[in-house]
């Protein structure tokens, strides 16, 4: 059976747009104010290895939230 996929397949890239890299910081700072109380922007470094890509994330925080639970 063949496969009914019309997209074209991406190439992998080596870099990302400003506005990818915008878009990837803004969800990671979405997901880390469900952990942290941010008190300053957030840094993404993205750079090339020889497996990939190391991505690292830095934010400052003012403190750890709780973390309730959930009831069943």
């Amino acid at each position: 059976m063949k496969s009914k996929n019309k997209k074209p397949l991406l190439p992998d890239r080596e870099i990302m747009t400003e506005a990818e890299r915008e878009l990837l910081s803004r969800d990671i700072k979405r997901v880390a104010e469900e952990y942290f109380e941010l008190s300053g922007n957030t840094c993404l470094d993205i750079t090339r290895t020889e497996s990939g890509f190391s991505v690292c994330v830095l934010f400052d925080a003012r403190r750890i939230k709780k973390l309730w639970r959930p009831q069943n």
